[in-house]
């Protein structure tokens, strides 16, 4: 099975910019579709973004996030990244790697949690006003 280990998070400023990473070991993620995840303090779990490598290379977004986040993967690395632009204080959170072998008709069903296999310990991600 693969294992995932998330890091790059931190403290910064609104206004900031940050990649985080997730490194893969145990299997190449080529053959997997990989998402991000987040939970904020007091909330529930949410879908950030996902990625179906190779293929196509469709990508899922939260809608509030369209813009300010891109998802990515370097095959060679065996990484995943998630570069965050123009960060918010509302975009404090712990965030989360995931990886699914499963295969789904819809980019929207990569939004869900139940559709990933294996997740990361997760990354903290605080950003001051």
């Amino acid at each position: 099975q693969v294992q995932l280990v998330e890091s790059g998070g931190g403290l910064v400023q609104a206004g900031d910019s940050l990649r985080l990473s997730c490194a893969a070991s145990g299997r190449e993620i080529r053959n997997y579709a990989m998402g991000w995840f987040r939970q904020a303090p007091g909330k529930e779990r949410e879908s950030v973004a996902a990625i179906i490598n190779g293929g196509t290379g469709t990508a899922y977004y939260l809608d509030s996030l369209k813009g300010r986040f891109t998802i990515s993967i370097d095959n060679a690395k065996n990484t995943a990244y998630l570069q965050m632009n123009t960060l918010k204080p509302e975009d404090t959170a712990v965030y989360y790697c995931a990886a699914t072998t499963r295969i789904y008709s819809d980019i929207n069903d990569y939004g869900w949690m139940g559709a990933y296999m294996y997740w990361g310990q997760g990354t903290q991600v605080t950003v001051s006003s």
